[in-house]
C-alpha cells in the first residue's frame, strides 16, 4: 500500500495523545472514586455500574478517527480491472479418447462441467466463446457475454462432434484466433486482450502443425494456456476390447511455453476444476493503482455509527 498524502498520517499522533488522555483520565477517576465512601448507598443509587460497556463508544471513536486520518492520507493498492473487451476462447477435446473413464464419469463430461464452472466464474462482462476439436475445429459458440448460449453450446460437446476423427490441436487454436478477430467491427484494427484456454489428453494427430498455429498465436498476442488431462492409465472400450489412450501432453506443453501461457496437468476432476480456478485468476485483467480511501472513510463512518448506537442504548446520549 501506498500514500498519495503520507504526511497526513501524522494526525494520528493527534489519536494517539486522545487515546493516552482517555486512559489517564480513566485512571483519575479510578482514583477519585474511593470518596464516596457509603458504598451501600452507592450500590442503591447505581446498582449496574456500567463496567465495560462505557469504554465501548469511546473506543469505537476513537478507531473511527484512526480509520478517518488513514482515509485522508488518500491511500492506493494495486487493484485487478477487467480488460475491456477481455475474450477467453475455450477450447475443449471431443475425441474419441475422451470418453476414457479414468476420470468420473469421463474425461469429456468432466470436462464439460468444469468448463462450465471456469465460464461462469468469470466478470461477466468478458466474452466467452467455445471451440470443439477432435480432427478438425469448429466454432460452437462466437465469443459474447451471453452464457446462456455458451451453455447450450457445452451441453452440445459430445465425441465426434466434429466429424472427424484424430486430434487436431493447432486447428483448434486457429479456430480460437479467427473467433477472436471476428469479435466485432474494431477487432480486425484492434484486437481485443484475448486469451485460449485449451484443453486435451494426447498429441496433435492431424491438421495443421500446432507450433505454426502457436507462432501465429505469439503474433496476435494471444497467450493459450494448456491443460493436459487424463491419466497414463486411461483406456476406452471399442466393442468389449480395451484401446488404451494415454495422456500425452507434451505438444501441449510446447504450445503453452512458445505463446507465453501456462501448462497444466489434471489427472481428477476436482484438479481440472483448481486448474480451470488457477487460469480463471489471470485471464483479462491487469493490474491499476487506485486509490482506496473510500475503504477506509467507509469503514469509520461504521465506527462511529456503532460508537452512537452503543452510547444511545446504554448511557441515552450521543457521544
Amino acid at each position: 500500500m501506498n500514500w498519495q498524502s503520507p504526511v497526513r498520517l501524522l494526525l494520528l499522533l493527534g489519536v494517539a495523545a486522545l487515546a493516552a488522555g482517555y486512559l489517564l483520565a480513566q485512571r483519575r477517576r479510578s482514583r477519585y472514586a474511593v470518596r464516596f465512601t457509603n458504598l451501600r448507598l452507592l450500590d442503591r443509587v447505581a446498582p449496574q455500574r456500567p463496567a465495560w460497556r462505557r469504554h465501548v463508544p469511546a473506543g469505537l471513536f476513537l478507531a473511527m478517527l484512526a480509520l478517518l486520518v488513514v482515509g485522508f492520507a488518500r491511500p492506493t493498492a494495486e487493484v485487478r480491472v477487467p480488460r475491456e473487451r477481455a475474450t477467453v476462447m475455450v477450447a475443449v477435446d471431443v475425441s474419441t479418447s475422451m470418453l476414457a473413464t479414468d476420470v468420473e464419469p469421463d474425461r469429456l463430461t468432466a470436462a464439460k462441467e468444469a468448463a462450465r464452472t471456469f465460464a461462469d466464474g468469470l466478470p461477466d462482462e468478458f466474452n466467452v466463446g467455445l471451440v470443439a476439436f477432435a480432427g478438425s475445429a469448429a466454432v460452437l459458440v462466437p465469443p459474447s457475454t451471453d452464457r446462456g448460449a455458451l451453455h447450450d453450446g457445452i451441453d452440445r460437446l459430445a465425441e465426434g462432434i466434429t466429424g472427424v476423427q484424430g486430434t487436431a490441436i493447432g486447428e483448434a487454436i486457429s479456430a480460437c484466433l479467427g473467433a477472436v478477430k471476428s469479435l466485432d467491427e474494431k477487432a480486425a484494427k484492434q484486437p481485443p486482450p484475448a486469451r485460449v484456454v485449451l484443453l486435451s489428453d494426447g498429441a496433435n494427430t492431424s491438421g495443421a502443425d500446432p507450433m505454426e498455429a502457436a507462432a501465429a498465436a505469439v503474433a496476435a498476442k494471444v497467450p493459450v494456456h494448456t491443460i493436459s488431462f487424463g491419466t497414463p492409465g486411461g483406456f476406452v472400450d471399442r466393442g468389449g476390447r480395451p484401446i488404451q489412450v494415454p495422456v500425452d501432453g507434451q505438444t501441449l506443453r510446447e504450445v503453452a511455453d512458445q505463446t507465453g501461457g501456462g501448462f497444466h496437468e489434471a489427472g481428477s476432476s476436482a484438479e481440472l476444476r483448481d486448474v480451470y480456478e488457477d487460469i480463471g485468476s489471470s485471464v483479462g485483467y491487469r493490474k491499476e493503482r487506485q486509490d482506496i480511501s473510500a475503504r477506509f472513510i467507509g469503514l469509520g463512518l461504521v465506527f462511529a455509527m456503532g460508537a452512537a448506537a452503543g452510547s444511545m442504548r446504554w448511557f441515552s446520549r450521543l457521544p
